[in-house]
């Protein structure tokens, strides 16, 4: 293979991302769509970052994580959502190589995030219902402030594995990723090279960072449910059950989504029922886990009513 085949393999104008339907009378409706959802997921978050900050009553480890998810959840929608508006809006589905290496990146990285920072969660509510009395030394600020950065540092060190790998992939021709974002599964289909390895690391890391958070999940929540059964109070017992209930719903909403997507796009043909599919786990969970939090948490529902009366009295 000579130089000029090896640079027209490598140096190429970007992808382009087909996105949901080909349909052009459908366009507006997407849009319109897609950014009500990404103003939704930005408020409904934010809403709950502000409050957890502003109430004193919620400045817990509880609070701390799901502030952090919050944040989370706003990362991972901005590093997909806009880009699908700008492609609507001015009717290009291209993307750069460069601008689908930091999405891919950036979408791997939240997603790792938000699977450990559901783990930590379940093991903040496993300590506060199992070991109550030693709540307050075991999950004192400096060990959840480590176990955020933890949740971090092996979310970022996956992605940048991954992104390494890719770099030295060459791209030659079918650039087009069926998807409304540069998802890792999809891109690799589309090097004209061994992906033999990038393949087997990827679904290693995928069984790494889903099955040991969920693993721990599961773990917390068998002695959680063990614990709540041998209480004789039944106000104790509610209490539990509400606190664990809201986690609860956002880890089934989650880990439900994304392994329906994994489903989807072994028994489905169809690239676009699968970028559809996608919109399940890279999407909806985060626009909904405000709604879960605030319906289902009596605290965080007082903390709000206070929040709002607090601006409503400004006005």
């Amino acid at each position: 293979m000579n130089n000029m085949e090896k640079r027209n393999q490598t140096a190429f104008p970007g992808f382009l991302l087909l996105g949901l339907t080909e349909d052009s009378k459908l366009q507006p409706v997407l849009f319109s769509l897609f950014f009500f959802i990404y103003l939704v997921t930005i408020f409904g978050n934010m809403l709950i970052v502000l409050i957890s900050i502003s109430d004193s009553h919620l400045h817990t480890p509880m609070y701390l994580f799901l502030s952090n998810l919050s944040l989370n959840d706003i990362c991972l929608s901005t590093s997909t959502i806009p880009k699908m508006l700008v492609n609507i809006q001015e009717n290009n589905q291209s993307i750069t190589y460069k601008g689908c290496l930091a999405q891919m990146s950036s979408v791997l990285i939240f997603c790792g995030m938000e699977n450990c920072l559901l783990a930590v969660m379940a093991y903040d509510r496993y300590v506060a219902i199992c070991h109550p009395l030693r709540y307050t030394v075991i999950m004192e600020p400096c060990f959840c402030v480590f176990l955020i950065l933890l949740s971090l540092l092996s979310s970022v060190v996956d992605s940048l594995m991954h992104s390494l790998l890719v770099l030295r992939l060459p791209f030659c021709k079918h650039l087009e990723i069926p998807s409304f974002f540069c998802e890792l599964p999809k891109m690799l289909k589309l090097a004209c090279s061994d992906t033999l390895i990038d393949n087997i690391l990827f679904y290693i890391s995928s069984c790494i960072f889903a099955g040991i958070p969920l693993s721990g999940i599961v773990f917390s929540y068998i002695h959680i449910i063990s614990s709540i059964l041998r209480m004789s109070s039944s106000d104790g017992k509610h209490k539990a059950f509400t606190t664990c209930g809201s986690h609860l719903s956002v880890v089934s909403l989650f880990y439900g989504t994304g392994f329906g997507v994994y489903i989807t796009s072994i028994i489905m043909d169809s690239s676009r029922k699968t970028a559809v599919a996608s919109v399940m786990y890279s999407v909806v969970p985060q626009m909904l886990n405000p709604f879960i939090y605030s319906l289902r948490n009596r605290e965080m529902k007082d903390a709000m009513r206070k929040f709002f009366s607090r601006i409503a009295s400004f006005l």
